[in-house]
């Protein structure tokens, strides 16, 4: 965190010249519609709450190195950490206790970020909707251009080989002839969201698809969250199906495998033991369609919530415990490629989302890390 005073002058030339290199060598402003905040005069830097696309230089990736080395060289005894790992639906059940619907905000730019949440005749339409929906700092929003990426994220989501809603004979006769029905079974269109809360993402999708043949699937380890989801007033079940689930627990879905177009992962992976998350990908992979994608956002590494961590809340390398409880770890772009490939994904989109997020009213600056990233489950290779 940097309060500036009067003092800060030269700090707010360098920030200025490093946005000003920036943009100089993209030759010109991102097409991102939620993306293209740049930072043009240093004078300009409390006009907003949020600036985009921030280039680090080796300085400061040492500096934000140096602070992370600096609150993890004190861990929690290994005899104390079982506890935030099996306690955790418990604390989690407490924070929605306490919070209710009321922490965190409507995650509107989905589909701005995630055109693939919807059906291919349903996108264009959500996207120019969304284009005036307004962000705040506690809803990120990620750039679809990162000199980083190994891909350019396009403003449509890219298809490999066939697309992810041409049916596959094999895969839609498993379903229709699933012994039991299940929710969503005539669906085409199919949408899980793991880690749902209390319905951040789930109502916006709702109201994106309640005119199309799609159905969304949502699910929590967190009864009261559920709970929450269910009584709100725009919970459809001819629409959605939410249901209890923890996702570490190898127990099966409402619905078979090879049945899924996308599966929503928001700020819920990072939660869990680093040692567990490739296993649940690996699972949650397999209920994918052949064409089917994985969209993923979460924080990423030296992000500013990481940074103020204090001594004494360490579990593990980039993974900490809050004061009420609840886990976080800080994913790299190499941890993120790592757990989808692992899982025989392909890569579509994998982004460091770098911003400056500024309280205007304490003049603070923060540096906010985000990853978002989009693997796509291949079609198996023709035999002929």
């Amino acid at each position: 965190m940097y309060k500036v005073q009067s003092s800060s002058v030269a700090w707010l030339a360098q920030v200025f010249n490093r946005f000003s290199f920036r943009l100089k060598s993209t030759g010109g402003r991102p097409s991102a519609p939620l993306g293209s905040r740049i930072l043009t005069d240093a004078d300009d830097i409390f006009k907003h709450n949020m600036w985009d696309h921030v280039q680090w230089t080796e300085e400061d990736r040492e500096n934000f190195r140096q602070k992370a080395e600096e609150n993890s060289c004190i861990q929690i005894p290994l005899k104390e950490q079982g506890r935030y790992d099996k306690e955790a639906c418990q604390y989690w059940d407490r924070f929605y206790q306490t919070h209710q619907d009321k922490f965190f905000k409507d995650r509107k730019w989905l589909f701005l970020e995630f055109p693939e949440l919807l059906p291919s005749g349903s996108r264009c339409q959500a996207t120019s909707r969304g284009l005036g929906d307004e962000r705040g700092p506690s809803t990120p929003t990620g750039s679809r251009t990162d000199t980083e990426t190994r891909q350019l994220p396009q403003n449509c989501p890219i298809d490999n080989h066939r697309h992810a809603d041409t049916p596959d004979p094999e895969e839609s006769d498993q379903a229709a002839t699933q012994t039991a029905p299940f929710p969503g079974q005539r669906a085409p269109f199919r949408i899980l969201e793991i880690g749902c809360g209390v319905g951040n993402s789930v109502f916006p999708i709702i109201d994106s698809i309640k005119d199309t043949d799609a159905f969304l699937y949502c699910c929590d380890f967190s009864p009261r969250a559920i709970q929450l989801v269910k009584v709100h007033p725009a919970y459809d079940e001819s629409t959605c199906h939410a249901f209890v689930h923890d996702i570490c627990e190898d127990a099966s879905f409402p619905f078979p495998t090879q049945s899924l177009d996308v599966i929503l992962a928001v700020f819920v992976l990072s939660s869990i033991h680093p040692d567990r998350i490739q296993g649940i990908v690996n699972r949650l992979s397999t209920y994918l369609k052949h064409g089917g994608v994985f969209l993923f956002r979460d924080y990423g590494r030296y992000d500013f919530s990481q940074l103020r961590f204090k001594k004494g809340r360490c579990l593990s390398e980039n993974f900490y415990t809050r004061g009420d409880g609840t886990c976080v770890y800080f994913f790299s772009k190499e941890d993120v490629h790592g757990l989808f490939s692992n899982a025989g994904l392909e890569e579509v989109q994998n982004l460091v989302d770098r911003r400056l997020q500024v309280n205007r009213g304490k003049k603070v600056v923060m540096h906010r890390v985000w990853m978002q990233s989009k693997y796509r489950k291949m079609y198996p290779l023709s035999s002929s």
